[in-house]
């Protein structure tokens, strides 16, 4: 079933432990890719000093953010690799989670094509944020898509909750003072897809 609006009204780190075990389809030309979220990171809004939105800093990069809860906050990094971000909270309060790692349920041989890398360990291809972005090929087009009313992109719950779940700090956050100690990120424990870095 279709996660609703409802869900993704929490704050980000209610909604980044809510969103383990979850499904993200991507539809390309009718072919479904399907993945189980394992890893993921909350930024808190305006106070989180590692937060885009800091001290609500709304442009034209952020303005996703400031959005409803449901929506998809897709930006770039280094200049080549993509990010998703799930929208969390409600409107004008700027609460994201990224999503750092997934793992392949359905639609593999299309990851791999999307990829196009030689490695023969599956993991590879979708333990980290740019590469699972690359591996459902989602890119700048779909920032701001709305995940409960799109087709293209969305996401599903999932019955088996059978998993502990680990809290870390974020990574790659040294400039966030203070914040970069919170543990704000959470993975399923044991899984082999969590992000290594």
């Amino acid at each position: 079933m279709k996660l609703d609006y409802d869900f993704y009204q929490n704050d980000a780190v209610t909604a980044a432990k809510d969103l383990l075990g979850k499904i993200i389809v991507r539809e390309i030309n009718g072919q479904k890719i399907m993945t189980k979220i394992v890893d993921t990171e909350a930024y808190m809004g305006a106070e989180d000093k590692a937060s885009h939105a800091y001290n609500n800093k709304k442009t034209k990069r952020t303005k996703t953010m400031f959005g409803k809860g449901g929506l998809a906050y897709i930006y770039l990094i280094y200049g080549m690799y993509h990010c998703f971000n799930v929208v969390t909270a409600v409107k004008d309060d700027p609460h994201a989670v990224l999503i750092r790692a997934v793992e392949p349920v359905a639609g593999l041989e299309l990851i791999k094509k999307n990829r196009g890398i030689k490695s023969s360990n599956i993991e590879d291809l979708t333990n980290g944020p740019g590469k699972l972005s690359q591996a459902l090929k989602i890119d700048k087009s779909l920032d701001g898509c709305d995940l409960v009313k799109s087709n293209k992109l969305y996401l599903l719950d999932q019955e088996n909750y059978d998993f502990k779940i680990e809290a870390a700090p974020r990574v790659n956050i040294d400039y966030a003072e203070e914040y970069k100690d919170k543990l704000w990120r959470f993975y399923i424990r044991g899984n082999k897809f969590i992000s290594k870095n």
